[in-house]
């Protein structure tokens, strides 16, 4: 559930993975007046994140308990996550601490939402409750309609609309939010090398003219790993020949938007916002 404005005490915790999504909540939460706490994790967040922070910790993936004191010594009863962990980092970089391994045992499954709302309860447990990934933010989502002055073609619209069907059964099944097609054949899957590895490899393999599409999952969890494309999604697209980004309106993160587009207009890349309940999918 979301937190409202304001926020208690005038404090806002962040738990920062990689990417600049984190420096860019921490810059709009500072100018909103808020106290920035943020826990980084060793080899995932920029390191220049400390210098848009009130305060932040270091903490090595796992380190659980050290994340929850950290917050409770800076006062903090709300917190957000933003960023990532690269999957291939969660078997090889990961330490859990004895609060984390009780976590672990309790998990069922190992799926991505299933561990990131255990820990949001274990927060919680602490009087630290976890807001929605936007929150205090304007502007940061994705709208309907193009981005870009040059929109898709008939047969890009194709692919759009078949790998709009392919991305939601994607993230229904917890494997990914990405999908590259090219023709109506799908070309690459995200799953643990990320978005920018799958649009690499599908790029690849399409050639030239593969198309991009990045939906929510259907069960998505609006506190946290909301889909967010920015500046470097569009670098590894034209590096591949990728003619088309379509993403979905009202839940994708958009960051440096500007950037984005100028990027995608000198390259040639149509972007577009897809409200999912307007994309027909028949032909």
């Amino acid at each position: 559930m979301a937190v409202p404005i304001p926020v208690q005490d005038g404090r806002i915790g962040l738990i920062a993975g990689n990417g600049r999504f984190p420096i860019i909540f921490a810059d709009n939460a500072r100018k909103l007046g808020l106290f920035v706490s943020a826990v980084a994790h060793e080899g995932e967040t920029e390191p220049d994140l400390e210098h848009h922070v009130d305060r932040i910790h270091w903490i090595r993936i796992g380190q659980l308990n050290k994340l929850i004191n950290a917050f409770k010594g800076d006062g903090i009863r709300q917190a957000v996550m933003l960023g990532g962990i690269k999957k291939t980092h969660v078997y090889s970089k990961v330490r859990p601490d004895f609060r984390a391994l009780a976590l672990a045992a309790r998990l069922a499954l190992w799926k991505d939402d299933d561990i990131l709302r255990e820990i949001a309860a274990e927060l919680e447990r602490d009087g630290i409750t976890i807001c929605e990934s936007t929150f205090g933010l304007e502007g940061i989502l994705v709208e309907d309609g193009p981005l870009t002055s040059r929109q898709p073609n008939k047969k890009e619209w194709n692919d759009i609309r078949y790998g709009w069907k392919i991305a939601q059964e994607v993230g229904r099944l917890d494997i990914g939010q990405c999908v590259v097609v090219k023709d109506r054949v799908v070309v690459a899957v995200e799953a643990v090398e990320g978005t920018d590895g799958a649009i690499k490899r599908g790029g690849e393999l399409a050639k030239e003219g593969a198309v991009v599409v990045k939906r929510s999952k259907p069960q998505q969890d609006l506190r946290f790993d909301l889909p967010a494309v920015g500046p470097r999604t569009i670098e590894v697209m034209e590096s591949v020949k990728a003619t088309v980004l379509a993403v979905e309106a009202g839940r994708t993160v958009i960051l440096d938007r500007d950037q984005l587009v100028s990027q995608a207009e000198r390259a040639g890349i149509a972007v577009i916002g897809l409200a999912a309940d307007n994309v027909k999918l028949e032909t």
